[in-house]
């Protein structure tokens, strides 16, 4: 594994965002998005790999994670769906980034999926873990199969005065239980765990997943500044660039689903495929897979 590189700062209207940077500065973009409880660990067998190869590779901590901080206490710590977007597409303006490849999981996903969905001309190819991120918020109070709300326990918890004071207190050893939960086959999870820890310490980390599984369920208002983006992503908009889907087949957040419920959102050639022995944590379970993904997509998109 490599060692992470010194973390460097873009300054965005809502952000400081913290970000690791690998390649020569004119190469092509490529920017991987960590999710939740993760962080730009994720990439490390990834990033190198891709700069050797003459690529500009942008690793960013997501807001509320690491060095990443909100440029002032008025800005809402919102987690929402638009908000992720925003924040992905703020990165590509203030690093004077036109266009790039994308790859992400879990929230990092839903922020790619978005760039890609409502600025398609922004994103050259993407790789998503899950297919289809974009939340369908009008939709999340449908009940779902008992099986499929178990794992959703998390999510519930957070919804509860208890779920704030548990992720509050116990932070480290509730990520840890999730890491475990969401890839029961990945035996090297407990021992890499330890890495990506720290970037929970964040002091907005709390607030910002709280929002976030509040504002999914409808829960929570929005920030106001974001609901023309919200506005556009209910109506589920189809993706239009270049993605494969890689869904990892042991994932204990949710089992692959078959047939496809995916494929009629993307609209410019679409191939998922799932990987047996991975659970949600895809880049850092199956670091070989997603890179030549993105290498298959961006010598062909």
């Amino acid at each position: 594994m490599s060692r992470p590189l010194p973390v460097q700062y873009v300054q965005t209207p809502r952000l400081r965002i913290a970000y690791e940077h690998h390649g020569p500065e004119g190469g092509e973009p490529v920017i991987l998005l960590h999710g939740f409880p993760y962080d730009p660990r994720s990439y490390d067998q990834i990033a190198p790999e891709l700069a050797a190869r003459g690529y500009r590779v942008i690793v960013p901590y997501l807001r509320g994670y690491g060095p990443t901080r909100f440029a002032g206490p008025a800005i809402m710590r919102s987690g929402q769906q638009a908000a992720l977007g925003q924040d992905l597409l703020d990165l590509m303006d203030a690093l004077a980034i036109p266009r790039a490849a994308l790859a992400g999981y879990d929230w990092g996903g839903r922020a790619a999926c978005i760039v890609a969905a409502l600025w398609p001309e922004r994103v050259r190819c993407l790789v998503s873990a899950d297919g289809y991120n974009i939340q369908d918020i009008a939709q999340a109070g449908e009940p779902r199969a008992p099986e499929t709300e178990h794992r959703l326990w998390y999510q519930y918890y957070f919804n509860t005065r208890r779920g704030v004071d548990g992720l509050s207190a116990n932070r480290r050893e509730l990520c840890e239980l999730l890491w475990r939960l969401w890839s029961p086959t990945w035996e090297q999870g407990p021992a890499l765990y330890g890495q990506s820890a720290p970037s929970f310490d964040n002091p907005d980390f709390v607030e910002v997943v709280i929002h976030s599984y509040r504002h999914r369920f409808g829960y929570a208002p929005g920030d106001p500044d974001l609901e023309a983006i919200e506005q556009a992503l209910a109506q589920q908009p189809p993706i239009r660039v270049p993605t494969i889907s890689l869904c990892g087949a042991d994932d204990g957040v949710g089992p692959v689903i078959e047939p496809d419920p995916d494929i009629e959102l993307f609209m410019a050639g679409y191939q998922r495929r799932v990987l047996p022995g991975v659970g949600h944590n895809v880049p850092q379970e199956a670091p070989r897979a997603t890179l030549e993904a993105l290498l298959e997509l961006l010598q062909g998109a």
